[in-house]
């Protein structure tokens, strides 16, 4: 076997490559790029689950990065268990192959409790108390106490959140050149996430983004230069291409005004009630998993959605088939939108009733992805002093609300999880030409890929 590397920096597409990553630009000019023709939908979880299973949506069951857990009745995101991965990982059909075949993932979604030999993802701590301390989950447990005494604690704000930086993307690299010192895997696993912020803060404005793509350059330089000096093979992947965007749309708000979404008072502000709604939308990115508890509604529902302004199309059951979303955990309608579009997940019509979390860094309490946590609120006149006020409370152990995120969501210029038209915009996958001469690939070939690199045929 040869000792591999997947080197995964989200958002990096044939589009952002240029003056500003000299060195990406340089070392992909001397190996093969294919592009990826991503996955629907093009988000994180569902992207990396296909690549890692070598299935569809449909088959691995991660139809997004959250979606409506029916026996609980509730929206859940980003959760972290990998047994909610249904399909063989591409670790463990290699470690049939030979069972001194070892693996490292570094940061890719879904790490914990997995069949890895090395695991290290996030994982924050939640006193009593109501404050949220930076920390990582690690397999071994050890590994995490090792990485943290060697590189300080993981720097959890600068990985998400409006004050993201490339701090936690350097952590990472990092963090996988110990664990290759220490264990040495065959195939190590490396998420970069940095690209992802200004991207889907900024869109593609060079003036705003350049900044970013030449720090992950430098670190990508480090990281590949670290490796191949040992004769480790590196593959360049990336999950999606971001592009720009202009047009919010509330689908949970149209739901609501129809009489459809059940809301809760919750001391004066409301939260979604998803079991007792008749319809409502699970909103990730520019796809939206829509759930017709009153299947009476279901013709009325569809007709609606195809008729609102944004929306490019409305994946029924034959739809959902031919998409590869045709699982128990989709919607009963998959709602497309248009390429200046994404969707809100907000569902209240007043800001003064909008719930707590809807102004805070809060990823698993809200019924939908948000990326206006990565912006600070431009209404503080002085954010500098709300939030150091917030963080004297932290440290003196006070109970504090971290509420520094706008509502605006016209503030959001880029985004992801439809097919763009143009391969510009599409992932992609660079590697040696022995491995693949394709130009074009589908998601579920990464898998193959993988396994051909570290088998060397």
């Amino acid at each position: 076997m040869k000792k591999t590397v997947v080197l995964d920096i989200v958002a990096l597409s044939p589009r952002v490559l240029g003056e500003h990553t000299p060195f990406l630009k340089k070392w992909i000019a001397s190996k093969h790029l294919s592009v990826v023709e991503p996955v629907l939908p093009a988000v994180t979880c569902s992207a990396q689950s296909t690549y890692l299973t070598g299935k569809w949506p449909s088959e691995n069951g991660i139809v997004g990065n959250g979606w409506y857990f029916e026996e609980e009745c509730e929206i859940k995101f980003w959760r972290q268990s990998n047994r909610l991965v249904q399909g063989e990982k591409v670790w463990e059909l290699l470690r049939k192959e030979d069972p001194s075949f070892t693996v490292a993932n570094l940061f890719w979604w879904y790490n914990m409790y997995s069949t890895a030999d090395f695991a290290v993802t996030p994982r924050p701590l939640y006193p009593a108390d109501g404050r949220k301390l930076p920390d990582c989950h690690s397999q071994p447990m050890e590994l995490r106490d090792r990485l943290q005494a060697e590189l300080g604690p993981f720097p959890l704000f600068s990985f998400w959140g409006p004050a993201t930086t490339i701090a936690s993307s350097r952590w990472i690299a990092e963090a996988a050149k110990k664990v290759d010192q220490w264990y040495t895997p065959t195939l190590n696993l490396i998420y970069l996430p940095h690209l992802d912020y200004g991207l889907q803060k900024h869109g593609i404005d060079f003036t705003k983004i350049a900044k970013d793509l030449h720090e992950i350059d430098v670190v990508a330089e480090d990281l590949i230069t670290y490796f191949e000096s040992q004769g480790t093979q590196v593959l360049l992947l990336s999950e999606y291409g971001i592009t720009s965007v202009s047009k919010p749309i509330h689908l949970n708000r149209v739901f609501r005004e129809k009489g459809w979404i059940q809301v809760k008072n919750e001391l004066g502000l409301e939260t979604l009630d998803a079991g007792t709604s008749s319809v409502f939308a699970v909103a990730d990115h520019q796809v939206a998993h829509v759930h017709v508890q009153d299947q009476s509604l279901l013709a009325e529902v569809k007709a609606l959605l195809e008729a609102l302004p944004g929306v490019e199309k409305v994946l029924d059951a034959r739809g959902k088939k031919e998409a590869h979303l045709d699982h128990t955990r989709s919607g009963d309608l998959v709602v497309v939108a248009d390429a200046d579009s994404w969707f809100t997940y907000y569902f209240w019509l007043d800001d003064a009733k909008a719930p707590d979390y809807a102004r805070c860094v809060d990823i698993h309490r809200k019924p939908g992805y948000d990326p206006l946590e990565l912006i600070m609120d431009p209404a503080i006149s002085l954010p500098i002093l709300k939030v150091g006020s917030k963080l004297l409370k932290k440290k003196l152990g006070f109970r504090y609300l971290m509420d520094v995120i706008p509502l605006d969501a016209s503030l959001v210029k880029g985004a992801h999880g439809r097919i763009p038209e143009s391969d510009l915009d599409k992932p992609l996958l660079v590697c040696e030409a022995s491995i693949t001469q394709a130009d074009r690939i589908a998601p579920t070939a990464v898998f193959d890929l993988i396994v051909r690199a570290v088998l060397g045929n």
